[in-house]
């Protein structure tokens, strides 16, 4: 039986980062994931992944895309 997590942000809020790296960085979140207390969040925290070429992508490459940020690390923002 699985416990339900409760967190204080959900998808689609907008979030300030608190605290480490991307401190003073805003966003929207995209995904929550509350069994490892980590949250996407919007244009932080961007990695670079290596991708191999296939069919989709011929030419492989960079891609870009958002890293998980510990769900302590971020707040609401006022409206």
């Amino acid at each position: 039986m699985s416990k339900r997590v409760k967190t204080h942000v959900k998808k689609n809020d907008e979030v300030v980062v608190i605290s480490g790296n991307h401190k003073g960085e805003t966003g929207k979140v995209l995904q929550v994931f509350p069994e490892k207390e980590q949250v996407l969040v919007e244009g932080v925290r961007l990695i670079k992944k290596h991708a191999r070429r296939t069919q989709d992508r011929p030419d492989g490459g960079i891609i870009e895309k958002e890293g998980p940020i510990h769900i302590s690390n971020v707040k609401l923002t006022t409206k």
